[in-house]
């Protein structure tokens, strides 16, 4: 079993190594082309039923979702940013994504009954590298997500208890 972690973890720095000189994940700090493809994607699976309906209100939305990931992002210590930028570039690479998340086609393309698939067979792969792999893009997605207060109207939360 240890064998397989750091055989785990060897794939994700080399992968992530080489993905990272075609298309960064992060750039300084920021999502990348990269990361933006992908955090759009899995925000579109990850939320569906959370998103407005309509196309351009979606679309409005999902650019705010990757703003707030942008802030998040920045607030990570440098080591997290680095290894987040190395997941990004990896998933965003064909043989990354398909080794990673088992995903065909590519995230823009996908649908989001796909992307909801290769998400819940990372979450329920026996890899412990493919699971904290969906953790992260999971937590980040609904974490940048639900906690702005424009949000909250479509989940019917009222917001926080004034003072």
């Amino acid at each position: 079993m240890v064998k397989l972690g750091v055989a785990s973890a060897a794939v994700l720095a080399l992968g992530g190594g080489v993905a990272a000189l075609m298309q960064a994940g992060l750039q300084n700090g920021k999502l990348g082309e990269a990361g933006r493809e992908v955090f759009r994607a899995v925000g579109r699976a990850v939320l569906q039923g959370s998103l407005p309906t309509d196309d351009a209100a979606r679309q409005v939305a999902l650019d705010g979702l990757l703003g707030r990931i942008d802030e998040l992002t920045l607030a990570l210590p440098t080591h997290a940013q680095d290894e987040l930028s190395q997941l990004l570039s990896l998933l965003a690479s064909a043989p990354g994504r398909h080794l990673m998340a088992g995903l065909s086609q590519a995230w823009p393309v996908a649908s989001d009954a796909d992307i909801q698939l290769a998400l819940q067979g990372m979450r329920l792969s026996a890899l412990a590298l493919r699971q904290q792999a969906y953790a992260a893009l999971h937590d980040i997605t609904a974490a940048a997500y639900f906690t702005d207060a424009s949000t909250w109207p479509l989940l019917g939360y009222p917001g926080p208890p004034k003072l």
